[in-house]
């Protein structure tokens, strides 16, 4: 609420005014002012009071004024207690404040004789009220703040590298993480080769098996060179050694052959026929050459037959091949995933190993061979050679295992091949090398910064949603609604049309308001432009400020908080006519009971004058904006005495001449004549037409006394035609000399009390 208007310096017809300092405002505030005088100066500060915008003060800077506009203004509710307009700024605002002038007009209703899409937007704001103006601005935030986040989505989305063609940043940032991605991706891609090259995998050989080269039993070699004739005598033995020493190198085999050609039924020697019966050598050479001496060469000459079956011939060769073959398609097959290891095997100290364990088992067999009663065993050197063979072995082996387990892949990646599609494939490679990508360091920290922003854009999308469903649901009940309250006030008005239609569009310049008005039943666009009738030819200029009066009285009616809000009305019944004048005063009236101030500004000072009376006594208020030299002042106004009508007047001339006897007697007589015309006009408004004179009804009621259309009876018809006789010497009309009779003070004295009688009796029904 505003309290005082403290100062008002250097703008428009005010100079440095501070009489308004004195002069309470109240809950109903009205302003006369004569044209030019500075109403509107006043509406146009209260208004950038409302708003913060310091235009409609700066553009109405006192001409030839040294310094800027200051303005001071004293109100309720807020801090600081004063608004101060100065250096072209408020230091604080009175939102809850509403001005109705031409710029509202302009602003919310027509522009001139136009309805243009500006004042439809603005007035749909106006519609919506407060509390929807809220929601619109907060869903214009969201809306903006959606704008925001897909700014930044473009961003981020054009730093994020390595998004396949296809592929959407959303659905790349979506990718899951997966620890075995560079396994997968191997396979894949291995996948895909073998795809690529159906032909090739399906003729391919898998691998051959190597096949160590065999082995040695070190144990049964060992038995064989350490074994001996157990059953031939020691001494014996040891005789048979000691002779054969004598016959050199071969001396045993040489025996040995011979004693095979001596026969058993002839014991005589081969070379010289002698009898051998006696010999004492011969019967040792018998127990020593015998039988068992036989067998352990044959099974010795065995053994180096069995070694030479198994050790020689292709063995190394076999072997070196079968190595060379699985080097050589372990190149082809590890390309589609059927991986052998690195083959570190240097097949020629395997062989060569081999072929020494070999020549030193063949050596120790021959010589054993050559003498097979002599007790021998492997070198320790031997024995390294074939340990290190057989560790070799069975490295081969675990290799062999390997090149089957291999094989069965191969076996998998045939059949594969042969159902596989290059196509899908590739597909599915490219969405993992996407995968890996996602979740590398340097991409990582952009697809969640993007996620980041995308959850924050869905949360935000889901607030404008919530806003726009409130938003509509609002403008569902309130359009309907507000359309019903203007022509509510439109037929308050006696308004000859109404308005249909109130609906809110949406447009691209945003949403706007959009009516047509009724007239004769008819249906009229706001929006000029085609030919026919329009807004701007079927509403007169009293009709459109009678628009503009009902939209904002309907607005009002719908404005949240009304009770505390400030509400200046300037100069409403500018093109009014009477009846709607009246109506204005009174709505004005009812609004002061439900505002939380009510501040009208005209120059049309009966108008002032009506609400004034209507209007409750201990809350009302009054000033005027009068001359004072060249510019103007504040100052308060009495009411009471601009709202004393003629009538009034000479009324109370009249009285104040019966009971004081004071008072200009011509006057007195002068006002008999009116005060009686006023009287019955009021009390027989059906028996006196327009421009009729008194005497014209003295006439009728003369005629009809005694009828049943009678007016006055007859004692009053000649009262009345007594005191119209009277008053009547006094009138201009009726006594052009009126000037220069006399009066007697007590014939007029009893006049004066027979007239206020005669309109003091009652008015008939």
């Amino acid at each position: 609420m505003i309290d005082r208007i403290r100062l008002l310096r250097n703008i428009g017809s005010f100079d440095s005014v501070d009489g308004g300092a004195t002069i309470p405002l109240a809950r109903l505030t009205l302003v006369y002012a004569e044209n030019g005088r500075g109403k509107t100066t006043l509406a146009a500060i209260l208004r950038s009071l409302a708003s913060g915008n310091p235009i409609p003060i700066s553009e109405r800077r006192r001409l030839a004024a040294q310094h800027p506009p200051h303005v001071v203004l004293e109100c309720q509710g807020g801090l600081p207690s004063s608004a101060m307009f100065q250096n072209n700024a408020w230091n604080r605002t009175l939102p809850n404040m509403v001005v109705f002038d031409d710029t509202f007009v302009n602003e919310n209703v027509y522009s001139g004789l136009v309805v243009g899409s500006e004042q439809r937007q603005n007035l749909h704001e106006l519609i919506l009220g407060a509390r929807a103006v809220t929601l619109n601005q907060r869903l214009q935030q969201l809306v903006e703040r959606i704008e925001v986040h897909n700014r930044e989505l473009r961003r981020i989305e054009g730093a994020i590298p390595g998004v396949p063609d296809g592929m959407s940043v959303d659905e790349f940032c979506a990718l899951p993480a997966r620890t075995d991605i560079d396994e997968v991706i191997l396979k894949t891609e291995q996948s895909l080769a073998a795809a690529r090259e159906q032909h090739a995998v399906r003729n391919a050989e898998r691998f051959p098996l190597i096949r160590p080269l065999p082995g040695f039993d070190i144990t049964e070699i060992d038995q064989l060179l350490r074994e001996d004739l157990p059953a031939l005598d020691t001494a014996a033995a040891a005789r048979m050694h000691e002779h054969m020493a004598t016959l050199g190198s071969s001396g045993e085999t040489w025996i040995a052959e011979g004693m095979a050609r001596v026969p058993a039924s002839s014991p005589n020697c081969p070379f010289c026929v002698q009898n051998l019966h006696g010999s004492p050598v011969i019967v040792h050479y018998r127990a020593y050459f015998g039988e068992e001496y036989t067998e352990l060469k044959r099974r010795i000459a065995r053994s180096l037959a069995e070694l030479e079956r198994i050790h020689g011939g292709m063995a190394s060769a076999a072997f070196e091949r079968a190595v060379r073959i699985v080097v050589e398609r372990r190149q082809f097959w590890e390309r589609f995933g059927a991986v052998m290891p690195q083959i570190a095997l240097d097949t020629a100290a395997v062989v060569r190993d081999w072929q020494a364990a070999r020549e030193a088992i063949a050596a120790a067999l021959r010589a054993k061979l050559a003498a097979p009663l002599e007790p021998a065993s492997l070198s320790q050197a031997t024995r390294d050679t074939i340990m290190k063979h057989e560790s070799r072995r069975g490295a081969m082996a675990v290799l062999d295992e390997q090149l089957m387990q291999t094989n069965a892949m191969i076996d998998l990646i045939k059949e594969a091949a042969q159902e596989a599609s290059a196509t899908a494939i590739s597909a599915d490679l490219i969405q993992l090398r996407a995968m890996r990508e996602r979740w590398t360091a340097a991409v990582g920290p952009l697809c969640y910064a993007y996620l980041h922003e995308k959850a924050a854009k869905v949360a935000t999308e889901q607030q404008r949603n919530t806003a726009q469903v409130e938003l509509e649901q609002h403008k569902g009940t309130v359009f309907p609604g507000y359309e019903a309250a203007v022509n509510i006030y439109l037929h308050r008005f006696y308004a000859g049309f109404r308005v249909q239609n109130v609906t809110s569009t949406n447009t691209r310049g945003g949403p706007t308001c959009s009516y047509s008005v009724l007239v004769n039943n008819t249906p009229v666009a706001i929006a000029g432009g085609a030919p026919g009738p329009s807004f701007r030819t079927v509403l007169s200029a009293g009709d459109r400020n009678t628009l503009a009066l009902a939209f904002f009285f309907a607005s009002l009616d719908q404005r949240f908080g009304l009770e505390q809000s400030v509400i200046v009305i300037d100069d409403p019944v500018s093109s009014l006519d009477e009846h709607r004048e009246l109506t204005t005063v009174q709505e004005v009236r009812r609004l002061a009971e439900r505002a939380g101030q009510v501040i009208v500004l005209s120059h049309n000072k009966p108008f002032l004058c009506r609400i004034w009376e209507g209007a409750d006594r201990a809350a009302r208020a009054a000033l005027e904006v009068s001359r004072d030299g060249i510019g103007s002042t504040i100052r308060s106004w009495d009411v009471n005495q601009d709202s004393i009508s003629e009538h009034d007047r000479r009324h109370a001339t009249l009285r104040q001449y019966l009971d004081t006897n004071t008072g200009n007697n011509r006057e007195v007589a002068t006002a008999l004549r009116p005060v009686l015309e006023a009287f019955v006009r009021v009390s027989y408004p059906e028996h006196v037409r327009p421009g009729a004179t008194l005497g014209a009804f003295r006439n009728v009621s003369e005629n009809r006394v005694g009828t049943e259309e009678q007016v006055l009876n007859a004692e009053d018809t000649q009262e009345l035609s007594h005191l119209v006789e009277y008053a009547n010497r006094f009138h201009h009309d009726t006594n052009p000399a009126y000037e220069t009779i006399g009066i007697n003070d007590a014939e007029l004295r009893g006049f004066v009390e027979r007239a206020i009688a005669f309109t003091r009796r009652p008015i008939p029904k």
